[in-house]
């Protein structure tokens, strides 16, 4: 029995090994420090969109191939709970002033939506044919959801959860996001390579804006402050930079392959671009273009990322690290 128990301590310590030597490795290629390895609940697959309460200090990360939402608490480092039967859930955001998260949930077609004190679905809203990102237009209280293969944006009003517009973008939406500064809606589309913006006060498009260079705009970000907006191009790898005021492209960047999800760090004016390939793209905001600051292959499915702008911790969800689902924590 005791030489069993070496072998099971002497495994353990090679497994801790090859784990520090494997984030060193990706250390030494990114401006990133290891912090934690957080097992998370469910299977070992995929995850999708995050998003991140500042307020209540909860990350809510959406699981997609399990169904479900897990909701993490970064003060205490632990999982609050998870949110089921959310079939194929991708987009995700909480919105505080309503005491509601959202979700969108592409098996079933439709917008969850979740109460952030039970943690239970209060409502369902058919939202297009496979719906994906999630933005939410404070002044209107408004919903706006992507969707990818029936080329529109859905608009629920958020006090009744009833479908109020389709606004048609004759091209497969990406994500949505929304731009506080000048109460405007943009979406990132595909095919069209272009950003389309909307404004909520009449759900109709008010400007189409292309992305030379940039092929299957997918993933969106935007910084209001700075007045940036950046757009992932899935299928080109790189990263377009667009000026809010100038309403224009005004610079590309290689990133990773197939990159996917955004998140920005306020306070730093640092922005991480996650993609498919494992590969993480850094890059600070300087005299009003971005400047790379870190390049290199992080974890395998490093897809999606989010940050917390007061600790600066960064957030990778990752589907299988030794046969278990795990919410990696960084640092600068």
């Amino acid at each position: 029995m005791k030489s069993i128990v070496i072998l099971l301590q002497l495994l353990a310590a090679t497994c801790a090994l090859l784990v520090a030597t494997t984030v060193g490795q990706q250390q030494r290629n990114l401006p990133l420090h290891f912090v934690a390895d957080i097992t998370l609940t469910g299977n070992a697959s995929r995850m999708d969109y995050q998003s991140f309460d500042a307020k209540s200090g909860r990350l809510y990360i959406a699981h997609l191939a399990d169904d479900m939402l897990t909701v993490f608490d970064v003060r205490t480092q632990k999982v609050i709970g998870d949110v089921k039967d959310l079939k194929h859930v991708h987009g995700v955001i909480a919105v505080p002033e309503l005491h509601r998260i959202y979700a969108s949930a592409t098996g079933t077609n439709e917008l969850a939506v979740i109460d952030d004190q039970t943690l239970q679905v209060v409502a369902r809203v058919p939202a297009g044919n496979y719906p994906d990102g999630v933005a939410y237009a404070g002044k209107e209280k408004k919903l706006y959801v992507s969707d990818l293969r029936g080329k529109t944006d859905t608009v629920i009003d958020a006090v009744t959860n009833k479908v109020v517009a389709t606004i048609e973008l004759n091209a497969p939406a990406g994500n949505t996001q929304y731009d506080a500064a000048t109460n405007r809606i943009l979406v990132a589309v595909h095919t069209r390579n272009a950003i389309i913006e909307i404004d909520p006060a009449t759900d109709k498009i008010v400007g189409t804006y292309p992305l030379e260079g940039c092929k299957d705009a997918h993933g969106l970000l935007i910084d209001s402050v700075n007045r940036f907006a950046f757009a992932a191009c899935e299928a080109s790898s790189t990263l377009a930079v667009f000026d809010l005021n100038a309403k224009k492209l005004i610079a590309t960047f290689p990133v990773g392959e197939e990159p996917d999800v955004l998140a920005f760090d306020s306070d730093l004016k640092r922005l991480y671009v996650s993609a498919e390939s494992g590969t993480i793209t850094i890059f600070d905001e300087k005299a009003g273009t971005l400047e790379t600051v870190g390049r290199g292959f992080y974890a395998a499915k490093a897809h999606t990322v989010a940050v917390d702008s007061t600790t600066h911790r960064v957030y990778f969800p990752l589907e299988n690290l030794n046969g278990k689902p795990v919410l990696r924590i960084a640092i600068p």
